[in-house]
This record gives structure tokens, sequence and C-alpha cells, in this order.
């Protein structure tokens, strides 16, 4: 799969540029794991790479405008570096294919979501040939997992336990650029984990576009809640995410393992959606805002002190006054931590694009700018029942904008909320803090005391050496979670 470091690529540059979800985020570090192992070194920064990649997202609103714009500010620099190379891969190099060589012909590859491992030979063939490579796989070729990696993070690592996606939601593109849902064997996914936390990561977020259904193509309905469990006998692993679950598949078996399992973190991401049940229909949601209050419910028994944060889509085909006014009920009752809203925009390929009665944007903009109010409001009222409360934070790099002109750090608790903190000699991204948090802001915490404990970290000393984790990809075959079976 790599390429040996004496071939022509060794030595030469590289930047990964991402775009999109956590999902791009962590197939860009599988990018750059790759390009290291065939010889490829990063590009320091200000400086112009021999290999420019973008790692494209079809999600997003204007994401093709973004990424041809980006193409063309890009051809004048590599015109006057000859050897240069683009590539383009991701969501919208499988939707657009051989379109984007049409339209930016000084692209070099391109390649999909389904065969990132062959980016490395792409390079090669495209410099040998002098001409564009373009290659667009139907299927996933290898478990992107099972490629190399360099991580961003020393203290924070992404793990997907699966690809792809089996619903069939009407505004998403997803399941036609990733695929039919492939789940990973649990002891794959256990032993990347494990191979993180020796290198001294703390932190780790399972990753898939719905991790609940987790199971489906090996027949074990609960197989996510042993994942859970199985994660929480990891010795050094401090805390355990994940992302993104959907109400459909949520079941009781998960929401027990979150509040037995002492290192699953009480933090919930589930998107909502449309609190109304006849957008829900119209969206092919599958659940209804009833089923949906019921889940919180059941975790808030489970979990009194479970943040819950949420997606939200304003201004879907269809959606009337009343739809709105429904989805406002659900967040007033929800109370949710923080959300994240969209105003509904077109996406081409899916079937909301050709829907009837599209919501003009000024109803859009106005209706979006109703909820963000209300979910502001509620999201400070519940940070600010956080104020007196002493909270643990490991501490994180560049999370807050303010933070060089106050002096604070900026960190992670437990439930996921950010918070700011006054510093003190010594601690390092990496570390674990406590800290009394004096103000709670509607989309932030302070803690302008003194901290209150500092807990040096294996992942704070490969911070503060610069290190991150490599994993050279994972394949155990394994089928089940847990100890083996006596023999």
């Amino acid at each position: 799969m790599s390429t040996p470091v004496d071939t022509p690529a060794a030595g030469r540059t590289y930047q990964v540029r991402t775009y999109g979800c956590q999902m791009n985020v962590h197939d860009s570090e599988r990018i750059a794991g790759l390009l290291e192992s065939a010889g490829y070194v990063q590009a320091p920064d200000e400086a112009t790479p021999d290999l420019v990649v973008f790692n494209t997202c079809a999600v997003r609103e204007n994401a093709d405008n973004r990424l041809y714009g980006n193409l063309g500010h890009l051809r004048p620099t590599k015109d006057a570096h000859p050897g240069m190379q683009i590539a383009v891969g991701g969501c919208l190099a499988q939707k657009d294919r051989g379109e984007i060589v049409q339209r930016a012909p000084w692209v070099d590859v391109v390649f999909g979501t389904h065969n990132v491992g062959s980016l490395p030979a792409l390079l090669e063939r495209a410099r040998h040939n002098e001409a564009a490579e373009v290659e667009i796989l139907e299927s996933l070729e290898v478990f992107p997992s099972t490629l190399p990696a360099r991580r961003e993070s020393a203290y924070a690592g992404w793990v997907s336990i699966s690809v792809g996606c089996n619903n069939t939601c009407t505004f998403c593109i997803v399941p036609s650029l990733r695929g039919k849902e492939t789940d990973r064997r649990p002891g794959d996914v256990l032993a990347e984990v494990r191979a993180l936390v020796e290198q001294g990561v703390l932190e780790v977020t399972l990753l898939g576009q719905n991790v609940n259904s987790y199971g489906v193509e090996f027949g074990d309905r609960q197989a996510f809640g042993k994942l859970l469990r199985a994660c929480g006998d990891i010795d050094g692993l401090e805390r355990v995410r994940f992302t993104s679950p959907h109400p459909r598949d949520f079941t009781d078996d998960v929401i027990t393992a979150m509040a037995e399992t002492p290192n699953v973190c009480h933090q919930l991401h589930m998107p909502l959606q449309s609190g109304s049940d006849a957008v829900l229909k119209a969206m092919r949601r599958s659940y209804r805002s009833g089923r949906y209050l019921d889940i919180l419910r059941k975790v808030r028994e489970a979990m009194p002190d479970a943040a819950i944060t949420t997606d939200i889509i304003v201004g879907f085909p269809g959606e009337t006054e009343e739809d709105f006014q429904a989805t406002l009920d659900v967040v007033a009752e929800a109370r949710f931590a923080s959300a994240f809203t969209f105003q509904y925009s077109i996406r081409p390929g899916t079937p909301a694009a050709t829907m009837a009665d599209q919501v003009p944007k000024p109803v859009v903009q106005e209706r979006y700018e109703r909820l963000v109010a209300l979910q502001d409001e509620i999201s400070w009222q519940e940070n600010r029942k956080l104020e007196g409360r002493e909270v643990e934070v490991l501490v994180a790099v560049g999370e807050g904008r303010k933070d060089q002109a106050t002096g604070r750090l900026s960190g992670r608790a437990r439930d996921g909320r950010l918070v700011h903190f006054t510093g003190a000699e010594g601690i390092r991204p990496g570390d674990v803090v406590t800290t009394t948090i004096s103000y709670g802001a509607p989309h932030h915490l302070v803690a302008d005391g003194p901290v209150g404990s500092h807990r040096r970290t294996a992942a704070g000393d490969a911070a503060e050496a610069g290190r991150t984790p490599s994993t050279p990809g994972v394949l155990l075959g394994m089928p089940t979670v847990g100890a083996p079976a006596a023999g």
C-alpha cells in the first residue's frame, strides 16, 4: 500500500486542507499517514509545498464554489513551481469526478471516498505520465482505519467504527458518496484505541455516520453498547465520546452502558433536525418528536449531569410556521446545552432539492434568528447552573480566540463544555486540571480563580515535545468484543 522512501516521493513536502465534518478530519489524518509512509514530509508553515491535497465536503453550503475558488487561487503558485502537484479527494470528488479536471485542468489527481489508499500511487502515475489521474471507486476498497495515520492531537484521537450510512434522509447526500454502512470488527476498533492510549492519548471519540446502528453488518444489535463497555476496560483511557447517533436506533442498553462505564463521558450529541413530526416524515427521519424526547428523558434519568447537544435544520421544504413552532417547543423542552443550527439550502442530488414549497430565504432567515435566540438563552441558563462547581478539564490547544489576550488557557470538561481558565506555570495541552467555574456564558464557561489541581500526563509530555501519535493501521479480524470465550 505504501511506497518505499527511496522513491521519487522521498523528501517531497505536502499540505492537506480539510473541509467538512469530523469524518473528513479523521480521513485527513489517514491521508497524512499514507503520504508520510510514501516518503513525503509535512510542509513547514508558510512554505510552498510540493503537494497540496484538498479533502472536500459536499454537505456544506457553497462547497463547490469554495473548492474551485481555492483551486483558482492556487494555480499561479503551481505555475511558478514546476513539479508541484494538486490532489482533490473527499465527498465532492466522489460527486463531481472527472468534472473537477475539466473545470480545473491543473489538478493532477482526483480520488474518491472509497479509495484513499490509492493516493500515493495515483500521484506517482500522474507525475510519470504527465497527465491527470482520476480514480473513483463505487465501493470501499479497504476500510480507512487499515491505513496509516498521522494524528493531529497528542491527547485526543478519532477512531472510526463504521463508514457509510443505510438511512435515506431526503436532505442528505452522504449515503450516495460514502456508500452503505460498513462496520469495523470490534477487535480492530479496540486494538486501535489501545495503540493510541499506549502513545499517551487520554480521550477517544468513536466515529460513524450512525454509531448506534453499529453491528448491523455482523448481526449484533447491542454491539455498540458492548463496545462502550469494552472501552471501559482499557487502562489509561480516561474519556470516551461518540458521534453521531440516530434516534431511530438508540437503545436502552447504550444508555445503561454510558451510565455504568466510568470513562464514557456523560455527553450526547443526537441530531433532532426538526421538532415537527410532519417535517420529520418529509425528511424520512423515521422517528417522531415524542420518541426523541423520550430518549432524552431516559438519558437524564440515568445521568442527571449529561450535556446533550443537537443539530437542527430550519426552513426544510414545506415547513410551515406551525412546524417551526413545534421545533421551538421541542427545543424549549429538551434544554440542549448547545445546538448546531443550519438554514436549509438545496443540495443537488438529494430528494429534497426537487421538493415543492421551498421556503423563501427571508422566512428561513427570520426563523433561524428566532431559534438561535431561544437556544442561546437556554444555553446561558444551563451554563450558569454550573457556576461554583469544580470541573475536570483536559487542557487543549487553541480552543479560544481570546485566550492570548487574557492569559487564560482552554480545554474541555468531561461533559464536552468549553472551559476558559486561569493558567499557571507548567500547565500544558494534554494535562488535566480541576478548576471552579466562576461564570457561565452562552457558549463557554469561565474559571477565573486559581487551578485546584494539576496532573501532568504522558499526553502533555508528548505535546510539549511536539510529538503526536501515529498508527500504522490495525486489522485483526476479531469478530467479538471483550475477552475470548474459554477454550
